[in-house]
């Protein structure tokens, strides 16, 4: 029997113009189908230039056999997790019940899977997947000799099988439709398009290989797991332990880390740090991938934020890849999983009874059950947070809303609503050796720990505050900044030949109550490392869905730190100047325009 293996406790992972429907229309799915039986299986397959062996379970539905065969569904777990981490196994369960051969296998280097670590690499994790689908498609047998003769096959070779995990059994789904093109549906939730992005980001438009900084605890967060498998499986797989200095993990994966770890980006390291990041990043591969996707994304996730599900999203319609996306509460960060909420929870079983499980269930129907009568539903869906009925909580538009509102930075601190308004005026801020700005504590969230409320030290950062609002808005993506700053300090160092000497800051949007409670959604920060302190630059901000109402103020914020990044090297002042026809533009993305 296999041993229960615990793996990150957050659902799955360890996931222009507003055109509104009303009422929220859902698909309806096929009803739930019955009992089925369990088989461990294992497979040993080439991955990586090693042979190693991969540990699955399979779902086979009580009523399915040789002469009535049903599509399949593969999956694997989060970082951290196994086949049976108690999120992972509930893909196989929930699926089978509903009438799919449903094969659910520990990643490589998780649970009993032999292989190091490799960052979802299409090369390696995807090759390995698609040795599965080999079996799923009566190419291979297990290493039992079991046969998987009840899949339905589109060609001799070739079943119709669909994919479905979150965060690092999200991106799988993308490595592995890139390089096996039989995958016929997939639903990658909670994970990333950009792994350079996600973990040392950057949110200056056109940064190219401007590195950005380094989000260090949730990174290290993971390292530790990945490190500490021999806690997790006392006897590993010799294929499982590499040479120093990481013991788990591909060596690239390994350099990267201990790059990002020692602060420094000298110009050669860094052109490796992201040639291997994008390598193992669907930015890289997306280009190649067919299958239709349903990408579901968390709006509480400061690991894989609403841009990078955007990111793909964009992508893969520009293609023509049929493609739609959802931003659900839950992600890394919390989010809320009650089915009470309406929100999606596989754990409890709820794909009927919520949107996105719905949404989901239609999916697999129109792609994978070749139900040519089952709507999939709109291009887009968010959740709102403020609607309070369960049945009504998705908004629905067939494109992303626009940037449509423009807010000035005045020199009087005010965050004004015309141009005309800007005043003239200068501030100034200095950072610390240490951080005094706080967004969160990564690790204390992942496991449950309170969390001190968003803070900035007095003369440590900016603020812009608009007057209150006469009308409520619902801002749902990405606000955009565009700034001008003046750091001498900044600029004599930028060219040093290590980029972590250029100019650090991080970007923010708080919404103030009237009585002076400061709320940042979902606590989303911007990390910025300028490409070029004397020169403008245009600053994307995490993509939120929050609600500000009326009589609330916008404040836009710079600081010089922010606790849960790496920040500036040696102490750069920044100065903000503003005049009538040259201040800074903040842009939003408003529903309804």
């Amino acid at each position: 029997m296999s041993r229960r293996v615990p793996g990150l406790r957050v659902p799955l992972a360890l996931l222009l113009g507003v055109t509104l429907t009303a009422p929220l229309a859902l698909p309806t799915p096929a009803s739930a189908a019955g009992p089925f039986t369990v088989t461990a299986l294992t497979f040993t397959v080439q991955a990586g230039g090693r042979t190693c062996t991969i540990d699955a379970d399979l779902y086979r539905p009580a009523d399915v056999n040789r002469d009535r065969p049903a599509p399949a569904v593969l999956a694997t777990n989060g970082f951290g997790g196994s086949k049976v981490d108690g999120q992972t196994d509930a893909v196989g369960k929930a699926f089978a019940q509903r009438g799919y051969v449903s094969l659910v296998y520990s990643g490589l280097g998780f649970g009993e899977s032999g292989c190091l670590i490799s960052l979802d690499d299409p090369a390696i994790d995807g090759a390995a997947a698609s040795q599965l689908i080999d079996f799923l498609g009566g190419k291979r047998s297990a290493d039992d000799g079991t046969n998987a003769d009840f899949v339905t096959l589109d060609s001799a070779g070739d079943p119709r099988v669909g994919m479905v995990g979150g965060s690092y059994g999200g991106a799988i789904q993308l490595a592995t439709a890139a390089v096996d093109h039989r995958v016929d549906a997939l639903v990658p939730m909670i994970t990333w398009n950009d792994l350079a992005y996600s973990l040392d980001p950057n949110n200056a438009v056109g940064a190219g290989r401007v590195p950005g900084a380094f989000k260090w605890q949730w990174t290290n967060g993971f390292y530790l797991i990945g490190e500490g498998q021999p806690l997790l499986q006392p006897s590993l797989d010799p294929s499982r332990i590499n040479s120093l200095p990481c013991r788990h993990f591909v060596p690239k994966a390994c350099d990267t880390i201990h790059t990002l770890n020692s602060g420094r980006y000298p110009a050669d390291r860094t052109a490796e740090l992201l040639a291997y990041a994008h390598s193992v990043s669907p930015k890289s591969y997306q280009s190649r991938i067919e299958a239709p996707t349903l990408l579901v994304q968390g709006q509480a996730d400061s690991l894989f934020n609403l841009n990078e599900a955007t990111a793909t999203y964009k992508a893969l319609t520009a293609r023509g890849t049929t493609t739609k996306m959802i931003w659900q509460s839950w992600g890394h960060s919390g989010g809320t999983t009650a089915p009470a909420s309406g929100e999606f929870n596989l754990a409890e079983g709820n794909l009927e009874t919520s949107y996105v499980g719905r949404r989901i269930l239609a999916w697999f129907d129109r792609y994978l059950r070749k139900r040519g009568d089952v709507s999939t539903g709109p291009a887009f869906a968010y959740f709102r947070d403020w609607i309070n009925d369960p049945t009504s909580t998705y908004a629905t538009a067939d494109r992303l809303p626009a940037l449509s509102q423009k807010l000035y930075l005045s020199g009087d601190a005010k965050l004004v609503d015309n141009s005309r308004k800007v005043v003239r005026g200068s501030r100034t801020y200095t950072n610390r050796l240490v951080p005094t700005s706080h967004s969160e504590h990564s690790l204390a969230r992942l496991i449950g720990l309170p969390d001190p409320a968003p803070y900035d030290t007095e003369g440590t950062y900016l603020g812009w505050t608009s007057e209150p609002l006469s009308r409520t808005i619902d801002v749902v993506g990405a606000p955009r900044a565009t700034l001008k700053v003046i750091s001498p300090k900044a600029e004599r160092t930028q060219n040093s030949g290590d980029a972590a000497d250029k100019l650090v800051l991080f970007a923010k949007l708080y919404d103030i109550a009237p009585d002076g409670t400061k709320t940042l959604a979902h606590r989303l920060v911007a990390p910025v490392r300028v490409p070029d302190v004397t020169k403008s630059f245009t600053v994307t901000l995490p993509g939120i869905v929050h609600r500000y109402e009326k009589g609330h103020r916008l404040q836009f914020v710079i600081a010089a730190s922010d606790d849960a990044y790496f920040g500036n090297r040696g102490i750069k002042p920044v100065t903000v100047a503003s005049a009538p026809g040259e201040t800074g533009v903040l842009e939003l993305p408003v529903a309804g325009g």
